[in-house]
């Protein structure tokens, strides 16, 4: 069945929370039909009649090319652009599904992190499911997705394996108040956003033990350190991390507490477990995961990471805060 233009020019937005509504409003806004995906029935009803996301961005109106819906199916069919944007445990799932459905021709992602069970990248998972014909780019950078869902200005970057793909899929976000620069280094962009979340939790238990301005500077520039170090050992580029996806996405999940990896840190900081600190932020914080699945890839590679260690170990052995920051303190000194 042919078809129609309409819907070959739409865009399937797969992940209804926050930051899926964010990119999806930038999308609309831009001029293209999104179908925005959600699984909860209930809630993708009420947002169609409401024209609002009250859980994840209330106050936020959706654009009138916005059409939310609890179908997967119909949210992709017919669709060449599809937009993942869920958390990086769903993702392997979210593709196998997508591959079933044959849409999607160009997949992007704006998940930030790994997947489970290995700490595959995201752009991995994509090709195996989809195949190599499939065009696939992620989108990320340092942004609040409240933030960009009121049109503040921002700045992403959109990367795939070669810069004609990343150059097109930016045109989908690109306006007068979001400057998106396209990339060809997709293992860099993806590792940078995935280690972040985890400095984020350190520079958040550094400032919930009240350790002071010095301290979080230093975490934050040692986390780049660490950053690019693995980011080189899964084949990323040096200057990918000085740039939007890596010491700029740092330095804004480390210092605000909008960043909900941040906010896990400064729980944990100031003695509250990591369960009821869950239960207050309500929504996935991707660091987490994150962590462990970076622990155990940099392990596997011989790569040094030892603030990823601390934080690993606070999270899931037990480790007091306090403690892993003796740890840190007290390691054999070492050239910069």
């Amino acid at each position: 069945m042919a078809v129609s233009g309409e819907a070959a020019d739409a865009v399937g937005v797969i992940g209804a929370g926050s930051w899926g509504t964010a990119l999806a409003l930038v999308v609309a806004r831009n001029g293209r039909a999104v179908r925005l995906w959600g699984r909860d029935a209930d809630a993708m009803a009420a947002m169609a009649s409401e024209r609002e996301n009250r859980r994840y961005l209330p106050g936020v109106k959706l654009h009138v090319g916005i059409t939310p819906t609890a179908d997967f199916d119909e949210a992709v069919r017919g669709v060449s652009r599809v937009l993942a944007v869920v958390p990086s445990h769903a993702f392997p799932g979210t593709v196998e599904r997508l591959a079933a459905t044959g849409g999607g021709a160009t997949l992007v992602w704006g998940t930030k992190g790994l997947a489970p069970g290995g700490g595959r990248l995201l752009s991995d998972v994509a090709r195996e499911a989809l195949g190599d014909a499939a065009r696939i780019a992620v989108i990320s950078g340092p942004s609040f997705a409240g933030e960009v869902a009121r049109s503040l200005p921002a700045a992403l970057t959109v990367a795939a394996t070669d810069l004609a793909t990343a150059d097109d899929v930016a045109g989908w976000f690109r306006n007068d108040r979001m400057r998106v620069y396209p990339s060809d280094d997709l293992a860099g962009v993806q590792l940078g956003g995935a280690i972040k979340n985890v400095m984020a939790i350190a520079t958040g238990i550094c400032d919930g033990l009240e350790l002071g301005a010095n301290s979080r500077a230093a975490l934050i520039t040692r986390g780049l350190a660490e950053m690019t170090r693995l980011g080189q050992a899964f084949g990323g580029r040096m200057e990918t991390f000085m740039g939007l996806t890596g010491v700029g996405d740092l330095i804004l999940t480390c210092t605000d507490n909008q960043s909900r990896n941040r906010r896990v840190g400064l729980g944990l900081g100031q003695g509250k477990s990591l369960e009821d600190i869950r239960a207050d932020i309500g929504q996935e914080v991707e660091g987490i995961d994150a962590t462990r699945e970076l622990y155990l890839r940099s392990r596997e590679l011989g790569v040094e990471m030892p603030i990823t260690t601390e934080v690993y170990r606070v999270l899931f052995e037990g480790r007091a805060p306090t403690d892993a920051v003796r740890a840190l303190l007290s390691r054999e000194p070492a050239r910069e």
